[in-house]
């Protein structure tokens, strides 16, 4: 499978896992680059929606005049108000012939899925390339279990979040740990990527398990800058990410 990102909005990204010109669809928020990718052969073959926000979903409507009777698979949250299948934690589909596995990952909205196909990680904005996303709904802790249930996939697999945020999240990651080598690496690397116009995207999770400060809670360093943040040791590592989460909230490079 071939996969390719949509560019949208000012930093969206909507995924596309393609078989043969056909595809699967990852949060299109804008009907408009599927449109126009369309128009270069592209054939969608379902959508997935990680979350309501409209920003991920708000395109869909004009996807299914385009292509009555789309399928659509979308957590349970009436504020997805669209025809479509409900689906839930642990559901495995099956699309385009492979297997699509589906986690409830809440913190960012209470309702936000995951989905995991063929080695690559859909997971909206709860898990970012060195950062997570905010809470909007959730609280510290579960935004900590959902990103320590992603951190036990495998280490190739790749993440494809929901907007181009790395660059400012490597600032923030660098104030949190200075002295990481692996993470001024990648931020070099990012720097470039974006100079040249190319995506930082998809990142790899042993990339984020070396990185990204939201996964390394457990780590001497992190703790360390944390508890500065909290005048005090954190008692785990959900209040490490606790403190980390309001850290970022406010941060300016």
């Amino acid at each position: 499978m071939r996969l390719s990102a949509l560019p949208a909005f000012e930093d969206n990204y909507i995924w596309v896992l393609r078989d043969a010109g056909r595809a699967l669809l990852v949060d299109p928020g804008d009907a408009a680059p599927v449109l126009a990718a369309a128009a270069q052969g592209l054939e969608p073959a379902a959508i997935l929606l990680t979350h309501h926000h409209a920003d991920h979903a708000g395109g869909v409507p004009a996807l299914l005049q385009r292509w009555p009777g789309l399928p659509v698979f979308a957590p349970a949250d009436a504020r997805i108000d669209l025809e479509c299948e409900r689906i839930a934690d642990g559901e495995r589909l099956r699309l385009l012939e492979r297997e699509v596995r589906v986690f409830a990952v809440p913190g960012h909205t209470r309702s936000h899925l995951a989905f995991v196909v063929e080695g690559h990680l859909f997971c909206g904005d709860t898990l970012f390339s060195l950062g997570c996303g905010r809470l909007f709904e959730g609280t510290p802790a579960q935004m900590h279990d959902s990103l320590q249930r992603l951190a036990t996939l495998p280490g190739t697999t790749r993440v494809c979040c929901g907007h181009e945020y790395t660059l400012a999240n490597a600032a923030f990651a660098a104030a949190v740990e200075p002295g990481n080598p692996a993470l001024h690496a990648r931020r070099a690397e990012a720097a470039q990527q974006r100079a040249a116009g190319r995506p930082t995207l998809p990142s790899t999770l042993d990339d984020e398990l070396a990185c990204n400060p939201f996964l390394r809670c457990e780590v001497a360093a992190v703790r360390e800058a944390a508890g500065a943040r909290l005048g005090r040791a954190p008692a785990d590592a959900s209040e490490t990410f606790a403190a980390l989460r309001e850290w970022k909230d406010g941060f300016r490079a």
